[in-house]
């Protein structure tokens, strides 16, 4: 299975849980008054949004290489998923912090409260169900890693964005709950309104440690070391290589990396032996290692390598975002 299909399928499942759910949110927060309800409405209608850009993304990523992006559009994907937790922050947590307050200064008594408990109950039920497939999907492709490690290693966002969605919705829907049922119980409000504004912290939280993930895959990141390694190895197994100095990778996308390799070749090599060589070494790595699509090969000395590495490290800066 590819990183593609696997996102895909999280986001599909994801994407028709919140479409069940999200207009009889509506029409409960509507026949309930609840300040709650109705922000979790919006939470779903927002998401929803987000799983369909979030399959335009994968759409558009999936386009070959041309003239105008000879690299690609794997980007997009992680373009389309910074856009994604900025409508969460935005909309999601914007308007539910909005609502909770405007809840707390003008407080309205809960009405029909069992409607409330019925369309909490079966959207966590739906919820739970694409929050299991999104898991299922993560812990596959995360390995032996632990799961903060994955997130920050991932080179695909779909999958950990949908598993924080549906992670800030059940917990969302906790806080509704506790809000709803303190508001009818004690017959305070307040409570309601205050569980609003928990909806929207959750999802202000949420939307920025998306957005840093993304961040970081949309500038630019180095593949995991293993694959580095493999493609050391790789280059290194040619018989006309004296050393491989070292790489350079960069994701493009979830499964598209570009390399660039310093190689010291045998000093007896003519140019077209070099060039031979060459196309050996990318004939290799194409059927080794199917994600890097773009292989570019310098001809340097050790010592010229070690060179430039010693002035980068001299004059990279702090960046606390590392990962």
């Amino acid at each position: 299975m590819t990183a593609h299909s696997g996102s895909k399928k999280a986001v599909y499942a994801a994407l028709i849980g919140n479409l069940l759910i999200v207009v009889t949110k509506f029409i409960a927060a509507w026949l309930t008054g609840s300040s709650a309800m109705l922000s979790e409405g919006i939470h779903s209608l927002v998401d929803s949004g987000n799983e369909v850009l979030l399959l335009y993304g994968i759409r558009r990523a999936s386009r070959p290489a041309d003239y105008t992006h000879p690299l690609g559009h794997g980007r997009e994907i992680y373009f389309w998923s910074f856009v994604v937790a900025v409508l969460i922050f935005a909309l999601g947590a914007g308007v539910s912090l909005y609502e909770g307050v405007n809840h707390i200064l003008r407080p309205e008594p809960i009405r029909n409260v069992t409607i409330s408990y019925v369309v909490l109950g079966a959207s966590a039920l739906f919820e739970a169900a694409s929050w299991l497939v999104a898991l299922r999907i993560f812990r596959r492709e995360k390995g032996r890693l632990g799961y903060f490690a994955a997130i920050r290693q991932s080179k695909d966002p779909t999958t950990f964005t949908v598993l924080f969605e549906d992670s800030a919705a059940l917990l969302g829907l906790l806080i509704a709950a506790l809000g709803i049922t303190a508001a009818y119980v004690l017959d305070a409000p307040f409570f309601d309104g205050l569980a609003s504004i928990g909806v929207g912290l959750v999802l202000a939280g949420t939307a920025v440690l998306l957005a840093r993930e993304s961040k970081g895959l949309l500038i630019g990141e180095r593949a995991l070391p293993d694959v580095e390694a493999s493609i050391t190895a790789a280059a290194a197994g040619d018989p006309d290589v004296q050393r491989v100095n070292g790489l350079v990778s960069v994701h493009t996308g979830p499964d598209q990396v570009v390399v660039g390799l310093s190689i010291e070749f045998q000093d007896t090599l003519t140019v077209t032996a070099v060039e031979a060589c060459v196309e050996r070494i990318e004939a290799q790595l194409r059927h080794s290692r199917p994600e890097v699509t773009t292989i570019f090969i310098k001809p340097q000395s050790a010592e010229t390598w070690q060179a430039r590495q010693e002035m980068l490290m001299r004059t990279a800066p702090a960046d606390p975002d590392t990962k």
